[in-house]
Formats: C-alpha cells, structure tokens, sequence
C-alpha cells in the first residue's frame, strides 16, 4: 500500500474534484450536526465540533479540512441551522462564539497540516496532532469573546477556556483513536 499521509487519500477519496466536493459537503453536514450535540453554557455552549474538527483534519488534510470548514460557516451564514442549538444567521459569525467559529478554519488547517508533516500515524502523534491545534483554537475564542462583551480578559478565560480544557484533551484522544483505528482497518484489509 502506498504511504499517503491522510486517510482520505489512502482511501482514494481525494481522487477527483467531485471526490473533493462530497468529502467537503459529508465533512460540513458532521459539523452541523455534531454542533447540535450542545450543553448550553453562558456565552459559549460546549458541543462536539472539535471532536468533528480533529477527525476532519486528521482525515482529510489541510487544504481539504479547511475548506470544509469555510464551507460549514457559509452555510450556517445563508441560513442554514447548522450552528449550535439549530442557530443560522451571519450574526453567529460577529457574536461571542465568532472567535472560535472563525477559529474552526485554522484548527482544521493546523491539524491537517501537522498530519501531513508525518503526525499521521500511530495514536501519540495523531493526539499531538489533533490537541495541539484544540488548544490554540483558544487563543481566538477568548480574544474575541473579550473584545465583543464586558468580560475582562481573566472573565474571557474562564468562560472560553477553563471549562473546555478537559473536554479538549478527551476529545483529542476520540479522534486520534477513531483515526489510527481506520489505519489499523485499512492495513489489515490491504
């Protein structure tokens, strides 16, 4: 089998334009849907999108994970229920939540980018590759948070970080072992 550096391509579903399109379309309708597995939490809810990011990231690469996320974001713009809660609108975009909505697209860059950098393989360097960029996913999402309410930066802290820190390496660790379990199926099957 040849060496590809992430599991859509190993799997042949980066072949053609229209291969790229349905993985960018399967990827952005996993992000709405997991949004909606959501604990309502003051002003930023805690859902399953970085879990969906990680695994998309990890699976398809960085140009691939990207645009996927570009693409969930455009859909939830133009009014489609795909943020948290079932929530539409551009105004998701600029609200407390738009630091780590906007933030999706690096993280899903950043953790495709490290996987084809050899971080592919083997759960350890799959759960670098995944918690790495969770944890800069942060960085934005307190900033913004910050600059958009009245909530000091140590306030912007505990609201957008302190309650996801756990949550972010446990999810790291779903999506490295969900990830190198579909090596382990694809070279056993080749």
């Amino acid at each position: 089998m040849n060496r590809s550096s992430t599991l859509s391509a190993a799997l042949g579903g980066q072949n053609t334009l229209l291969s790229q399109i349905m993985l960018v379309l399967g990827g952005s309708l996993i992000m709405g849907l997991s949004a909606q597995v959501s604990v309502p939490m003051f002003p930023v809810p805690m859902t399953l999108q970085t879990l969906a990011i990680s695994v998309i990231g990890l699976t398809y690469g960085s140009r691939l994970a990207a645009a996927t996320m570009v693409a969930y974001l455009i859909e939830g713009a133009m009014g489609l229920p795909v943020f948290a809660g079932g929530g539409a609108g551009a105004h998701h975009l600029v609200g407390p939540t738009g630091g780590f909505l906007m933030g999706f697209i690096a993280m899903a860059w950043a953790t495709g980018l490290m996987v084809e950098r050899g971080f592919d393989r083997g759960f350890a360097r799959l759960f670098v590759a995944a918690l790495v960029p969770a944890t800069l996913l942060f960085v934005p999402g307190m900033f913004w948070l910050y600059a958009v309410t009245p909530l000091s930066l140590g306030g912007a802290f505990d609201a957008a970080v302190l309650p996801f820190l756990i949550g972010g390496v446990v999810k790291s660790a779903i999506a490295a072992l969900a990830v190198a379990g579909g090596w382990k199926a694809l070279s056993a099957r080749g």
